[in-house]
C-alpha cells in the first residue's frame, strides 16, 4: 500500500528540527553531561563541566543557541520504500526547511556558497543530505547541526588489513591526541569502520546520532567502544582540555563490509554540543 507524504509536512518538520537541536542536547546527551560531573575526579574538570550545565541553563531559558556555531545541516532521511512524496523535490523541501529554520530560529548562518570563493549564503543551506531507501510507509529524518571546530578534528585512515584491529584502535587514539581541546571536550568520537573511502565517513558521522551509551549489537565492536572510551580518558585532556578524566563521553562505532585489500577507519569527532533530533513522519 502506497502512502503518500507532502514534501511540505517534510519542510514544517525540518524548520521545527533545526531550532529545536539547536536549543536543547538531546535526553542521552543531557543526562551523559550531567553524570561526567559526578564521574570527574580532577577539581577543574567539574568547574568546567558545571560551568557547561549553566551555558545549558542559560539557553534553555533564554532561547538561544547552546553554542554560536549552529553548525551545517547534516541530515539523515530514511525513505520508505512504499512512501510517495508529492509536492516540490524533497531535496528543496529539506533545504527550505533548513533555509526557514535558520532564518526563524535566529541561528548563525555558516555555509558559504562556494568552498573557495567563500560568499556566505545566507540562510545556512544547502544541507548535506544522506538519503536510504528502507521497508515501510514512514520517512525518519535525523538532523545533526555539525559545528566545525569538531569536525576539523576528524580523519580518515587507509588502513592495510595487516594492521588489523589494534591498527584500527591506534587510529582512534591518534585522531583523538591530535584534536586535543581543539574538539571541545568531552567529545563524543564516532568511527566508521569499513567500506570505501567515503562510506566509513558516513558511517562514522551516522555514528554520532546513535545515543550515548547505547553500544554496538556486535559484541567485538561493543568490547572496542568500552575500551576505547577507556583508553581516551585516561589520555589526560579532559573537559575544555585543561586535563581531567573526562575526555569522551562515548565511542560509537559504525562496521560495513569492505574490499579484501583494506580497510578504511574514519574518526569523526563531535564536542560536547553533539546535537541530534530525530522525528518519523
Amino acid at each position: 500500500m502506497i502512502r503518500t507524504v507532502y514534501t511540505k509536512i517534510i519542510t514544517e518538520n525540518v524548520k521545527e528540527m533545526c531550532i529545536e537541536a539547536n536549543h536543547y542536547l538531546s535526553k542521552d546527551m543531557d543526562i551523559a553531561m550531567k553524570n561526567a560531573v559526578t564521574t570527574e575526579k580532577s577539581e577543574l574538570g567539574r568547574k568546567i563541566l558545571n560551568q557547561l550545565q549553566d551555558n545549558l541553563k542559560i539557553a534553555d531559558e533564554e532561547m538561544i543557541p547552546i553554542c554560536q556555531d549552529t553548525g551545517m545541516a547534516v541530515i539523515f532521511l530514511e525513505v520508505g520504500q512504499d512512501v510517495h512524496f508529492e509536492g516540490e523535490a524533497i531535496e528543496d523541501a529539506i533545504n527550505e526547511g533548513v533555509r526557514q529554520g535558520y532564518t526563524e530560529g535566529y541561528l548563525r548562518k555558516s555555509v558559504v556558497k562556494d568552498p573557495l570563493i567563500r560568499e556566505n549564503t545566507k540562510d545556512n543551506t544547502p544541507a548535506v543530505i544522506h538519503y536510504s531507501i528502507v521497508p515501510g510507509d514512514k520517512v525518519k529524518i535525523t538532523i545533526a547541526p555539525k559545528g566545525f571546530g569538531s569536525e576539523n578534528m576528524s580523519r580518515v585512515f587507509m588502513l592495510k588489513p595487516a594492521d588489523g584491529i589494534e591498527g584500527v584502535k591506534d587510529a582512534v587514539l591518534t585522531a583523538v591526541k591530535d584534536a586535543g581541546p581543539n574538539a571541545c571536550p568531552p567529545m563524543v568520537v564516532g568511527v566508521g569502520i569499513g567500506g570505501t573511502f567515503e562510506k566509513c565517513a558516513i558511517l562514522a558521522k551516522k555514528a554520532l546520532t546513535r545515543p550515548v551509551g547505547e553500544h554496538s549489537d556486535i559484541p567485538y565492536v561493543k568490547d572496542m567502544e568500552e575500551e576505547l572510551l577507556g583508553k581516551i580518558n585516561r589520555l589526560g585532556i579532559g573537559p575544555g582540555g585543561l586535563g581531567g578524566t573526562t575526555t569522551a563521553l562515548a565511542v560509537n562505532i559504525n562496521t560495513y563490509p569492505t574490499h579484501i585489500a583494506g580497510l578504511p577507519v574514519a574518526v569523526n569527532i563531535c564536542c560536547h554540543v553533539n546535537r541530534h533530533v530525530v522525528r518519523e513522519v
